[in-house]
C-alpha cells in the first residue's frame, strides 16, 4: 500500500478560494452556553491536505495569496446563527464581513498575506436572540 502526498501549488502562484463552512448547533451551543460539543467545521481543500472535518479543530492548508471564505450554517432550520467576528493574526489575514448583494446574508472574508506554520484563530457566533456573542473554545487554524 503507498501513501501520496496531497498535490499543492507554489506559494506566489493565482489565488484560489477556499470556502469554511461552521455547522453550529444553535440549541445545544446555547443551552450550554459555549460552542464545545456544537460546532462542525468544514472546508473546502481537503485534496490539498487540510484536517480535523466535523470538529471545532480544524486545520485549514493555505498559501499566502489564497482567499478565504467563512460562513455559518445553523444545524436547526429555524435557528438563527451568524459570525460576529474572527479573531486573528492581522499579519496573516485580515477578515471582512460583507453582504450578498440584494439579502441580508452576511459572509466573511479574507486573503492570505503570507505563508504561515500553524496560526489559529477564534470565531464568535451570535446565536438566536441572545446578545453577547459566543466564542469557540477550541480554534481552527490556518496551516502551511
Amino acid at each position: 500500500m503507498t501513501t501520496t502526498t496531497p498535490k499543492r501549488r507554489e506559494s506566489g502562484g493565482a489565488k484560489r478560494p477556499v470556502s469554511i463552512t461552521a455547522v453550529v448547533d444553535c440549541v445545544g451551543a446555547l443551552a450550554a452556553g459555549n460552542m464545545q460539543g456544537h460546532l462542525y467545521m468544514y472546508d473546502t481543500n481537503k485534496a490539498a491536505g487540510s484536517t480535523g472535518f466535523g470538529t471545532e479543530e480544524l486545520q485549514t492548508r493555505v498559501l499566502k495569496g489564497d482567499q478565504l471564505l467563512w460562513n455559518a450554517l445553523a444545524l436547526e432550520c429555524e435557528a438563527y446563527v451568524a459570525i460576529d467576528d474572527i479573531v486573528i493574526d492581522s499579519s496573516i489575514c485580515v477578515p471582512e464581513r460583507k453582504v450578498y448583494p440584494g439579502t441580508d446574508v452576511a459572509y466573511w472574508i479574507g486573503t492570505v498575506k503570507k505563508d504561515a506554520a500553524n496560526i489559529t484563530y477564534q470565531i464568535k457566533f451570535k446565536l438566536g436572540t441572545r446578545d453577547e456573542p459566543i466564542a469557540t473554545t477550541l480554534s481552527s487554524s490556518l496551516v502551511g
